[in-house]
Order: structure tokens, then sequence, then C-alpha cells
């Protein structure tokens, strides 16, 4: 099956700065994507070569299977979800949904309706003439959605959208977007550096940085197996274990990452991995206590379900954990 957006070794660079580092990528029809790292690690550019706002300095991209290089936004199957929407203020909700097929001269009629078709797609039927400044924040977004998707694009772009809003109608609208692109089966490429939108949305992540991908893989292979510290690390907060405590557990002298969920106080099984310490700090975190551990010099940190009880500070306890649990990784 041809890909939607395909990367064969493709660079950005600007002057002597990599944004984009010899990347190889496939993103398959129908998936819903998310590029995600921190700021300056090469995703949003490797957005706008998607979208042709910027030219590859090196390799090859090909969207469907048609060559991209050279090739500018107007022309690709693309359209691009910005995090400031970019509504035109003057114009009526309508207008500004409809303004990209006017662009294309389709007639006014068939535009209104395929406009207000998009605005109940994403549930804002009736809201038509209003103007961008009578809406929430959130009705803002849907309505730079309902814009993207009137022009039925191959592939939506989507960078940061949800940036701006608060925490409760970002989750809100993590639900309608996984759930509007699963009905429409296009492809979406989100942008974000929020773990828990890619966690919860994406069917894989690409986790960027410094201009490369540290690890392409299904959300439950990016949290549970890192490949790399940098990835433990950015991705939920993880424990990284010494190769040196490693080989007192009895596995491979390699450095580890556990997560801190994974993690009993004062339980073991025959089957376990423990670890002898003593209580350094604790805090409670509403649905679980964070406890800080000391193991021999190796700091440890345990998420104990705030329904447990918590050892005092001092105190000397046994952490456990399955050898399932610890994942073996590169130190990079």
């Amino acid at each position: 099956m041809t890909a939607a957006v395909l990367f064969e070794n493709v660079s950005r660079h600007f002057g002597t700065v990599k944004a984009v580092d010899a990347v190889d990528l496939e993103i398959a029809a129908g998936e819903f994507f998310a590029m995600l790292g921190p700021s300056g690690s090469g995703k949003t550019t490797c957005l706008r070569l998607m979208a042709g706002f910027e030219q590859p300095t090196d390799g090859h991209i090909e969207i469907f299977g048609e060559t991209a290089e050279g090739v500018p936004p107007y022309r690709r199957s693309v359209n691009t979800v910005f995090q400031d929407y970019a509504l035109f203020p003057h114009l009526s909700i309508l207008d500004n949904v409809a303004y990209g097929l006017m662009v294309k001269g389709i007639g006014r009629q068939e535009r209104r309706k395929a406009a207000e078709d998009a605005l109940a797609m994403v549930k804002l039927p009736g809201y038509g003439q209003r103007k961008p400044g009578q809406l929430s924040g959130g009705q803002r977004q849907r309505v730079a959605l309902a814009r993207a998707l009137v022009n039925k694009p191959k592939v939506l772009l989507l960078d940061e959208p949800l940036g701006a809003l608060d925490l409760k109608l970002r989750e809100q609208m993590q639900e309608e977007l996984k759930s509007l692109q699963k009905s429409l089966g296009i492809t979406f490429v989100f942008v974000t550096h929020d773990q828990g939108e890619a966690l919860s949305m994406a069917d894989r992540i690409a986790v960027f940085n410094d201009g490369k991908i540290q690890q392409l893989g299904t959300p439950e292979d990016i949290y549970q197996r890192p490949q790399t510290r940098f990835v433990a690390d950015f991705v939920g907060s993880s424990n990284i274990l010494s190769s040196a405590t490693c080989a007192r557990l009895g596995v491979p002298a390699a450095a580890a990452s556990l997560r801190p969920e994974a993690i009993a106080i004062g339980t073991s099984w025959a089957e376990q991995l423990t670890l002898p310490g003593i209580v350094t700090a604790r805090s409670f975190l509403g649905a679980v206590n964070r406890v800080s551990v000391d193991c021999d010099g190796e700091k440890i940190i345990v998420a104990s379900p705030a329904a447990m009880p918590v050892p005092d500070i001092g105190a000397q306890v046994q952490l456990a954990f399955s050898r399932n649990d610890l994942h073996l990784m590169e130190v990079a």
C-alpha cells in the first residue's frame, strides 16, 4: 500500500543548524501519527516540509506516491491546522470555512453548502453568521479544523492545535479529534510537545530530538520500552538504573528504564526483583503518592497508589518489581 507520507534521508539545514537531520519516516494511509519532542527538536520543521512551507536541503519526500519537492502548498493534497487558528476576524465563520473553496473557484452556493456541512461535522451547526471574536477558544479551534477539512485533504497536518486551550477543554478536544479521524478515515499528522496528547491519541509516535527520530513505535512501545535515555526521560517519568545496579539485580549490566508505577513498596514475591533502600522524601499527588527511595546511592522514585500506606521518611523499605518491567536500553 502506498504510504501517505514518505521521508527518505530528509534533511533541512538553516546555515550550520541541522533542524532535520537525515530522517527516514513512513506514515500509513488512515493513520493518526504524532510527532513528539521538545522545542527545537525538528518535529515542526518536518510538518512544514510535508505542508510545502519548507523545502528539503537533502533527501526525498512523497505524499501518496507523488514527489513533493518543489510542489507549492496549494498543489499538495494536505491542509494544516495551526496553533493560532489564523482565522480572518472580519469574515463570518461560514466565509472563513469556505475561503479555501472560494480561492479554488468553487461557486458560492456549493462552497456555502460544503462549509455548512463542515461546521456540522465539528459540532458547530448554526454558527456560520458569527465572527471569530464571538467564539470561545475551543469553538475557534473547531472552525480552523472545519476550514481545513472542507477541502477534503488526504493528509491533515495539525501543528499543536490544542496548545492554547485549558486542560479540561484540551482533554475534550483530544477525544473529539480522535473520534473525527476514525470516522473520516484520513491521515492525521499531529505535532505536539505534550506526551499525554501523543499517548492518548496516536496510533504511532515518532519521538524527536536534535533533528533526529529517537524512537518510532506505538504509544505502548514508546512508554513501556524506551530505547534511549532521552525517550525514557521525556515520555513520562522514569527511573534510569545504572549498569552497576542492574548487575546487583542479576540482569545484564546495562542502563535500564523502570517506571515508578511498576514498583511496589514492602511486598515481594519469588519471581520479582528487589532492592533495599531508605525513604528520603514523599509527596501526595492526588491519585498517587510520590516516594523517593535511596537504594545504595541510586535514587528511585515510586508512584504508590494513594490508598496504600506510605512509609515515613527514614524508614527502611524493600522495593519489588517484575523483571519484565525493567527495560534494558541504549545509554544515549
